[in-house]
C-alpha cells in the first residue's frame, strides 16, 4: 500500500523547503511529501494522485498565493479528497479569511507564520489531525479500478474479462458513487464514455478494446517464436490439458485464447463431480491451476488474441491471427469449445449486458442481492449457476423447455436445487419477451402446454440454452456436420473410404480431422461428451495421437 500523501503548497520555495524539512524530521518516513509552488499546478497534481488512487491525508496550504489563493485551491481540491485534513498557513491579517474558510470549506486549522518552534506550534496540531485521519479514513484500494454502470454492456465485458482472467479490480458504480463519476469526468475530454479502467501508475483506458486491456495488464504478449511443434486454439479444459501434456513432453507449444483460459468451464461456480476433488472446485480455480501448470512446462499463452483462419502448406500448418500475423507449426489442435446459443426473443438483444447475460456472469451475481433473477436452460451449467445465484438473490427461477430438469442435469444438481428454498423450477416454459427502460425490468414467460403468458418482474436473466461451435475459421477446410461440429476419426470414413483429399496411407486418428495434422478435442468435436473430465481426457489423448 502506498504511503499517505501530505501536500504542501506555497509560492515561496524557501517556505516549502522549511515545512518539508520539519515534517520529515518529526514524522520520519511515515508519509510521502508532494510540493507545489502554485494552486493551479497543485490542483493538477491532486487529479493525478486521484487517478492513481493514492491516499492523501493532509493539505498544508499558504493563503497568499498569486492567481489562486489557498482557500480557492482547497475548495477545488476537496472535491477529489473530501476526507483529507485541511490546514491553512496565514499571516495575522488573514484571520478573517481563515474563519470564513472554516465555515465554507470546513477548514480544520489555520497556522500563523512563522510557526517556530515547531514542537509547540506545528507538530501537535498535525499529529492530532493525522491521527484522526488514520483512524477514520480507510486506506484506498491499491490496484486496478473499473468505473462504469451496471447497465453498460461494455462495463460488463471489461469486468467479466478481468474476473475470468483472475485479475483483481475494484468496481466503481458512477450511478451511486459521486467521486467515481467525478473521476471519470476528469479523464473525459469531449465525450463522456464508460467504462474507464484506472491503473496504479496513474494511466487510464477509456472504453478499452480487450486486446489493449490485456496488453496493459500483462496478459497479452506476442508469440516468441515463428514456428512451434503444436498450436492449440482455445484454452478450455481440452486445450489446457493438451498444453500441459504437450509442454511436459517437450513439445514447443503455443495456445491461443480470445477471452480467458478455462473456457465456459471457467465460469462455473462449482464443479462437484470432477475426479479428485470431493468437495468440488470452482471453474476459475481449475483454470488457474491448469494455466499455471501449462506455463510451468514452458507453454506460451496468447490471451485476447483470436484465430481467424487456418491454411495448409505441407508439411506445415498456419494459423492466421486477427492482428494479421501468422503462426506456423507441425500440428494444430482445435479446442475452441462452444458458445452459448443466443436467445431469439424480443428485447433480449437490446438488453444484453444490461440485465440479460449469456453464461454464468458470476461477476454480476452480487449486484442482484435480494432481487429476483431467472436462469434459462436445463443443463449442468444452468443448474450450477442457479445454485450460485441463490446465495445472493431473493429468488431464482429456472426456466426449462423440458418436462423435468432431470432430463439434462446431473442428479446431484437436481437434488441440490430441490432442497434450496429460494429456487423455483418452471418446466415446459419458454421466454416469450423481455423488456425494460435501459435495463431489464420484466420477463414474459409462455407455458408450452397451455400457451398462456405470464409477466414477472425480473432484475436479471442468465441464458444457457445450448451450444454453438465457433468453427467458422475452418469452414471449407475440414469436414463439419450440419450444425458446425467438427467430424473426426472413424466418423470421417464413409463406406470404408477415407475423406476426400486424404493423402496418407493410414486412416485418420480418433481425434484427427479430415486434414492430416489438424486435430479436434473437447466440446467442439462431433459426438463428444459434454463434461469437463471428458474434455480433459480428449486433450491429453490428442497429444499422444499428435506424437504418432
Amino acid at each position: 500500500m502506498a504511503k499517505p500523501v501530505i501536500m504542501l503548497v506555497d509560492d515561496e520555495p524557501q517556505v516549502l523547503n522549511a515545512v518539508e524539512r520539519d515534517l520529515r524530521q518529526h514524522f520520519k518516513s511515515d508519509y510521502r511529501y508532494v510540493k507545489s509552488t502554485s494552486g493551479s499546478e497543485a490542483l493538477e497534481t491532486v487529479k493525478s494522485l486521484k487517478q492513481r488512487n493514492s491516499p492523501l491525508a493532509l493539505f498544508l496550504v499558504d493563503q497568499r498565493m498569486p492567481n489562486m489563493t489557498g482557500i480557492q485551491f482547497l475548495s477545488e481540491a476537496v472535491k477529489y479528497y473530501p476526507q483529507a485534513r485541511k490546514v491553512l498557513l496565514t499571516a495575522y491579517a488573514d484571520t478573517e479569511v481563515a474563519i470564513k474558510g472554516i465555515n465554507e470549506i470546513e477548514l480544520d486549522y489555520y497556522l500563523m507564520k512563522p510557526w517556530e518552534p515547531p514542537e509547540d506550534n506545528l507538530y501537535p496540531v498535525l499529529e492530532d489531525l493525522l491521527s484522526d485521519w488514520l483512524s477514520t479514513v480507510p486506506l484506498p484500494y491499491d490496484g486496478i479500478r473499473v468505473a462504469g454502470t451496471l447497465w453498460s454492456a461494455h462495463s460488463h465485458t471489461v469486468k467479466d474479462f478481468l474476473a475470468r482472467n483472475q485479475i483483481p479490480y475494484l468496481w466503481l458504480d458512477i450511478d451511486s458513487d459521486h467521486e467515481a463519476r467525478q473521476l471519470v469526468e476528469s479523464v473525459s475530454e469531449e465525450k463522456f464514455q464508460i467504462p474507464v479502467v484506472f491503473f496504479q501508475d496513474g494511466t487510464a483506458l477509456i472504453k478499452p478494446d480487450l486486446r489493449i486491456l490485456a496488453e496493459k495488464t500483462g496478459l497479452y504478449n506476442k508469440a516468441s517464436q515463428p514456428f512451434y511443434d503444436l498450436t492449440i486454439i482455445g484454452a478450455g479444459p481440452a486445450g489446457l490439458a493438451a498444453a500441459v501434456y504437450a509442454g511436459s513432453e517437450g513439445l514447443r507449444t503455443v495456445m491461443i485464447e480470445k477471452e480467458a483460459t478455462g473456457g465456459q468451464a471457467g465460469t462455473s461456480s462449482r464443479i462437484e463431480n470432477y475426479l479428485g476433488f470431493p468437495k468440488g472446485l470452482s471453474g476459475a480455480d481449475l483454470a488457474r491451476r491448469a494455466t499455471t501448470q501449462a506455463k510451468r512446462f514452458g507453454v506460451e499463452i496468447l490471451t485476447a488474441e483470436e484465430a481467424v483462419g487456418i491454411r495448409i502448406e505441407d508439411p506445415y500448418r498456419y494459423v492466421q491471427l486477427s492482428d494479421g500475423s501468422e503462426l506456423a507449426s507441425h500440428v494444430i489442435l482445435l479446442a475452441t469449445g462452444v458458445n452459448v446459443r443466443h436467445l431469439d426473443a424480443p428485447g433480449v438483444a437490446t438488453l444484453t449486458g444490461a440485465g440479460v447475460y449469456y453464461g454464468a456472469a458470476l461477476t454480476e451475481a452480487a449486484n442482484y442481492r435480494d432481487q429476483d433473477v431467472f436462469v434459462v436452460g436445463g443443463a449442468n451449467s444452468a443448474g450450477q449457476a442457479a445454485m450460485y445465484f441463490s446465495r445472493y438473490a431473493r429468488k431464482v427461477t429456472i426456466v426449462v423447455r423440458a418436462s423435468s430438469i432431470a432430463k439434462g442435469m446431473s442428479q446431484y444438481l437436481v437434488d441440490q436445487i430441490a432442497s434450496t428454498p429460494n429456487i423455483e423450477v418452471l418446466t415446459r416454459t419458454v421466454v416469450e419477451e423481455v423488456n425494460g427502460n435501459g435495463r431489464l425490468e420484466q420477463i414474459h414467460l409462455r407455458n408450452i402446454d397451455s400457451n398462456s403468458i405470464r409477466e414477472y418482474p425480473a432484475a436479471a436473466l442468465f441464458i444457457f440454452i445450448g451450444a454453438v461451435p465457433p468453427t467458422d475459421l475452418v469452414s471449407g477446410l475440414v469436414e463439419r456436420n450440419r450444425t458446425g461440429f467438427i467430424i473426426t476419426g472413424t466418423d470421417l470414413l464413409k463406406d470404408g473410404k477415407r475423406p476426400k483429399g486424404w493423402t496418407l496411407k493410414r486412416d485418420p486418428f480418433f481425434l484427427e480431422t479430415s486434414i492430416p495434422g489438424v486435430f479436434a478435442a473437447g466440446d467442439v468435436r462431433q459426438h463428444s461428451i459434454k463434461r469437463v473430465a471428458t474434455a480433459v481426457g480428449e486433450g491429453a489423448m490428442a497429444v499422444a495421437l499428435i506424437h504418432q
